[in-house]
């Protein structure tokens, strides 16, 4: 699927990433993905006993726990071998089967899928908090490589923060932390500034020209670092020292009056005008940046919601107009509205429908250059609430992800497929006839015509089986309509036709169905021409 410009996915991003992300095609990720900080530390390593499904993901809520979904994650990871598989068995080592184990396991495949969709230029800002950083510094080197580590950047986002009424002893808890990568050494970067304090103007601009009123200060002219960097030495104004300057350079500024000695003997400092100066350059530490509080106008409501100004500078930073911004865990859309309103394309994932509501209703259809029709919005759902908007909002796409979800191919044509919205194939014997089972997927309410409908289809197209996908629970009675007749095969007898709802397909339940192919679109429609000019039965 080609990219749009600017898209909303509602789905897991490692799936979403997969499926729908070129190699090389994102200029700028930034990904805050949810965690607790508000967890004790030493919880995190805690061992988990008994059977436990996987967590599910909510809006508001940021925890990952151990599972059998982590423990096979973990397997698969460290089976993979390579760099990332090795620092995962390592952790697995030091954490034992714990939340942080759990955690990391979720990060360590979509981090590399995000270097992969990330351009030679691009640059990555992995946001998190001191609980993990360490942690993830460690996977990200194994992803991208120590050398490609740029920056930590610490944000001071509280001014004071203190558990001593609780009994706490320690420091106060007040920053998080910002890991930059970049890809490749040749990075984009636009170097940003700040406006210098008052305190900063008082102590350091202190000087004033009496001809012309402008403050200046003195600054060093010295060379850091003497020969071993390549500075000249020379004589100025009897003064022999390692200079910033070339020696054409140095006569040129004295000329212009940018060269004042203090004092005879002394070493000359460079005249630095304030109306100059355009501020001072960003730091890796940002205590200039606010957090959100209760009053503050663009707050949503959402509890991990990062002010603008934050991803502003992010962006203005690492990438340029036009380019295109990826925030894989974007709940409530703050680096979308920032990348929006700086120009930029982007691209938004999340795994909750609460997100998507937030980013459309509340963030999106406030802006005035982005209409509905300027984005496109995605689902691939991860529980019934998503699937039931997307049932709503897109029913075609709903009808086609439903059968590419059962391994099958969607019918292409909107109008005259006679109820059947996809088909799924298999084979009785390995070198048997290709065999098709119709698949009829219905969003709304269920009228027991729908069966009566699917079943004559089966027995028009003499189809081996039927299915009919259903996004409500069927009742009883509908049930035992669908009831008619078995198929046959080498693997096992089966319902003519049935039932399957997409909550069973949600959860990965087992399907009373035939093994079926899994096979490229491409090889399929072969097989299916091929099995058609044979006059075969059972092959649409």
């Amino acid at each position: 699927m080609p990219a749009e410009k600017k898209q909303l996915f509602c789905g897991d991003n490692l799936d979403v990433l997969r499926r729908y992300f070129a190699d090389e095609s994102i200029d700028l990720i930034y990904l805050d993905p949810p965690f607790n900080s508000n967890q004790d530390y030493n919880l995190l390593f805690r061992d988990k006993s008994g059977e436990k499904s996987a967590s599910q993901i909510l809006a508001f809520e940021d925890t990952w726990e151990w599972s059998d979904e982590a423990e096979k994650t973990v397997v698969s990871i460290v089976e993979q071998g390579g760099k990332v598989g090795k620092i995962m068995s390592l952790f697995r080592t030091s954490f034992g089967n714990s939340d942080m184990l759990a955690y990391l396991a979720m990060m360590a495949p979509r981090l590399v899928e995000l270097h992969r969709v990330l351009k030679p230029t691009g640059s990555l800002y992995l946001h998190c908090d001191p609980t993990a950083s360490h942690y993830l510094k460690m996977l990200m080197d194994a992803v991208f490589g120590p050398q490609c580590f740029v920056n930590e950047i610490i944000w001071k986002r509280s001014t004071a923060h203190s558990d001593l009424a609780q009994g706490a002893a320690h420091y106060g808890r007040i920053h998080d932390t910002l890991l930059f990568y970049s890809k490749l050494e040749r990075r984009t970067w636009n170097q940003q500034t700040i406006a210098l304090s008052e305190k900063y103007l008082a102590t350091h601009y202190r000087n004033v020209e009496p001809d012309t009123g402008r403050r200046y200060e003195l600054d060093n002219l010295t060379g850091p670092g003497g020969a071993a960097k390549g500075n000249p030495s020379y004589e100025v104004m009897g003064v022999t020292r390692y200079w910033r300057f070339t020696r054409e350079k140095m006569e040129r500024l004295i000329a212009e009056g940018r060269v004042v000695q203090p004092s005879p003997g002394a070493v000359p400092r460079y005249k630095r005008y304030l109306d100059e100066s355009q501020g001072r350059p960003v730091q890796d530490i940002w205590d200039d940046i606010a957090p959100l509080n209760s009053q503050a106008k663009e707050r949503l409501g959402y509890p991990t919601q990062k002010p603008q100004a934050l991803l502003e500078r992010i962006i203005q930073t690492s990438s340029n107009a036009g380019d295109t911004i990826l925030d894989p865990f974007c709940g409530c859309g703050t680096a979308i509205e920032a990348a929006d309103q700086l120009m930029r394309n982007w691209r938004g994932i999340d795994v909750t429908i609460q997100a998507m509501r937030v980013i459309r209703h509340e963030r999106l259809s406030k802006l005035a250059y982005t209409a509905p029709k300027d984005y496109q919005v995605i689902y691939l759902p991860a529980d019934i609430s998503a699937a039931e908007i997307f049932a709503a909002e897109q029913p075609f796409a709903f009808q086609d992800w439903a059968v590419e979800m059962l391994n099958g191919l969607p019918t292409k044509a909107r109008s005259g497929d006679r109820g059947v919205d996809g088909r799924l194939y298999f084979q009785d014997e390995l070198d048997g006839p290709l065999r098709q089972i119709l698949v009829s997927v219905k969003g709304g309410k269920l009228k027991a015509t729908f069966v009566r409908e699917l079943q004559g289809a089966v027995a028009r197209e003499r189809a081996a089986m039927g299915l009919l996908v259903t996004l409500h629970e069927p009742s009883k009675q509908m049930r035992r309509d669908i009831a008619a007749g078995v198929y046959t095969c080498a693997s096992g007898t089966y319902p003519k036709t049935q039932f399957v709802t997409v909550q069973q397909i949600l959860s990965g339940a087992a399907l009373d169905l035939p093994p079926i192919r899994r096979m490229d679109e491409k090889k399929k429609r072969a097989l299916v021409a091929a099995a058609a000019q044979m006059e075969l039965p059972g092959v649409g």
